[in-house]
C-alpha cells in the first residue's frame, strides 16, 4: 500500500477472527448502501463485523450479520434493524469473477475490514477458504516462532 493511499484510508474496525478461521486468498474493496442512522452509528464506532459474511442474492452481493447499534439521538423517528442485510457496491467485472469462485470452487466471502476512503465508508471483502483445526494450530505455531525470532534478534542487538 502506497503512503498516499495509507493517508487516505482510515480503519474503523477489523475482523481479526476471519484471519484465524480462514485462508484469505483474494481481497477487494466495496462500497456499502447505508441509511443515515447507520452512518452516524458507524462514525461513533458502534459497529461489529466479527460474524459477518457476504452472499450472492438477487443479482447483487449482500453483507449479512454486520451489527450496527443505533444511536438514541440519531434514530428517534425510524425503527432501526441493527442486523439488516446491506447491499455491496462493486463493478460488474469484480462481481463476475467472485460469483464463479464462490459458487463453483467452494469459497466463502467474509468482511475483513470496515474503513473510510476519502470520507466514504467502505468494506474490505476477502475470498476465503476455511481452515481445519490443525491448520489453525500451525498458524499459531508460526506466529509464536516469528515472535520468538524477533525477541532473539532484539536481544542480540544489545
Amino acid at each position: 500500500m502506497a503512503d498516499s493511499e495509507r493517508q487516505i484510508r482510515m480503519s474503523i474496525i477489523q475482523n481479526r477472527k476471519a484471519f484465524h478461521d480462514y485462508f484469505i486468498e483474494e481481497q477487494l474493496e466495496a462500497g456499502l448502501v447505508l441509511e443515515g442512522w447507520e452512518v452516524k452509528a458507524i462514525r461513533a464506532g458502534r459497529v461489529q463485523i466479527k460474524e459477518s459474511y457476504v452472499v450472492w442474492q438477487n443479482g447483487a452481493f449482500w453483507l449479512i450479520g454486520c451489527h450496527i447499534t443505533a444511536l438514541q439521538s440519531a434514530s428517534t423517528h425510524v425503527k432501526p434493524d441493527p442486523v439488516r442485510s446491506r447491499k455491496l457496491l462493486m463493478s460488474q467485472t469484480q462481481m463476475d469473477r467472485f460469483i464463479g469462485k464462490v459458487e463453483r470452487a467452494g469459497y466463502t466471502m467474509v468482511a475483513l475490514d470496515l474503513h473510510y476512503t476519502r470520507g466514504n465508508i467502505k468494506v474490505q471483502v476477502g475470498l476465503a477458504k476455511g481452515k481445519k483445526q490443525h491448520d489453525k494450530r500451525d498458524s499459531e505455531k508460526d506466529r509464536e516462532w516469528q515472535r520468538e525470532k524477533q525477541r532473539i534478534v532484539k536481544e542480540n542487538r544489545r
